[in-house]
């Protein structure tokens, strides 16, 4: 008997043995019913029957097998998308969850060789067929548990973003008020003064998170254009980037028309980003300069420092979220999450603009941005 014949003939029996092993597997012994242990396993044995039935060519097959292949079984592929998906809602680890299929494979091929009477090269050619079908549902599968961890963990992520603002902002505003109502020797408001520095990077740390985890549960960063003043903006993230901060001196310089259609809320954050980022990352002994040129359908913007420069290696991945510098990496005390960049990267992303950066030990580093003079609303 062919083997897609005979996993259509004792599909139940199989999906007994699933459930048996299923079951040792659950993580509350007793708490899934029958249904669920079963569950999508009759539908995934039945769709890699039909398509071991399909005529598959020597190109088709070695493309299937680098998983390069067209998808040719679309309903094994929604069934084992499903299975993973709820494997995770139920609790079961990823190992867990692979061990199904594995077990699977091992109780169809037992019991149809036992069928067997005198097997032939076409039988080797099912056992081929059968493998390839249970790789994609696994690979589904996997797939599938996997994105449900990922948005497990960026659904965390943003309650403790939000929950936390609460309490930052009861901090700020208690350390406001005692700023103005109790007189203050030197060592106290010297006290007062980093409690409220680092409320800021605290909220600027919460702030990047909420952002990362909205671009990663959405379809980027939502913006609202208005008209807006781009060197203005630049010149109130520059004073909020060097709030509590002495010696920081920043340059702004400006040519040409700098106004435009954007978000100001979103520029705001790419700017204090860039700012903070060139004024961490700086030379203590040199300038950070902010430059915006004006030009007829565009405007650039530049923020420049001197100081350690970037890795060529580290370029390519200097806007991927989570990504920190190496100095950050040995144990520095920065406050950055490392999605900082990130965000810029997403802001600019949002308003239809670009993104380049240049680094070397004589001219210093400079993050280069063109945006487009009107930016359309996304949401």
């Amino acid at each position: 008997m062919r083997l897609s014949d005979f996993i259509v003939q004792h599909v139940d029996r199989i999906v007994d043995e699933w459930e048996q092993f299923a079951r040792t597997l659950a993580p509350e012994p007793g708490t899934m019913t029958r249904t669920d242990l079963r569950d999508h396993a009759r539908s995934i044995l039945l769709a890699a029957a039909r398509d071991m039935r399909t005529v598959q060519s020597p190109g088709e097959q070695v493309a299937k097998a680098r998983g390069e292949g067209p998808e040719k079984t679309p309903s094994l592929d929604v069934a084992a998308a499903s299975h993973g998906e709820l494997r995770h809602h139920v609790g079961f680890d990823l190992v867990q969850m692979t061990s199904e299929f594995r077990h699977l494979r091992a109780s169809v091929i037992r019991l149809w060789v036992a069928s067997l009477i005198t097997p032939d090269l076409n039988n080797l050619q099912d056992m081929i067929r059968f493998n390839e079908a249970i790789d994609e549902a696994l690979a589904e599968s996997t797939a599938a548990y996997a994105e449900q961890v990922s948005r497990s963990r960026d659904i965390f992520l943003a309650i403790l973003g939000h929950d936390l603002r609460a309490p930052l902002q009861a901090v700020s505003m208690s350390t406001e008020m005692l700023a103005r109502k109790v007189a203050l020797d030197s060592d106290a408001q010297a006290f007062v003064s980093r409690i409220k520095s680092g409320t800021r990077h605290m909220a600027a740390m919460v702030s990047d998170l909420l952002e990362f985890v909205r671009s990663r549960l959405g379809n980027g960063l939502p913006i609202d254009p208005a008209p807006m003043d781009l060197a203005s903006a630049a010149k109130a993230a520059m004073d909020e980037a060097c709030a509590g901060q002495p010696d920081c001196t920043p340059l702004l310089s400006f040519d040409g028309d700098s106004h435009g259609i954007w978000d100001r809320g979103r520029i705001e954050q790419l700017l204090q980003n860039l700012i903070g980022n060139a004024l961490q990352h700086g030379s203590n002994r040199r300038t950070v300069t902010v430059t915006i040129t004006g030009g007829a359908e565009q405007v650039l913007l530049t923020v420049h420092n001197y100081g350690t420069p970037i890795p060529k290696e580290a370029l390519n991945t200097l806007f991927d979220p989570l990504v920190r510098s190496a100095d950050e990496e040995l144990g520095s005390t920065s406050t950055s999450l490392g999605l900082g960049l990130f965000i810029v990267k997403e802001v600019v992303t949002a308003h239809q603009g670009s993104i380049e950066v240049s680094s070397n030990a004589s001219d210093g580093t400079t993050f280069t941005v063109i945006l487009p003079r009107v930016s359309r609303a996304t949401s």
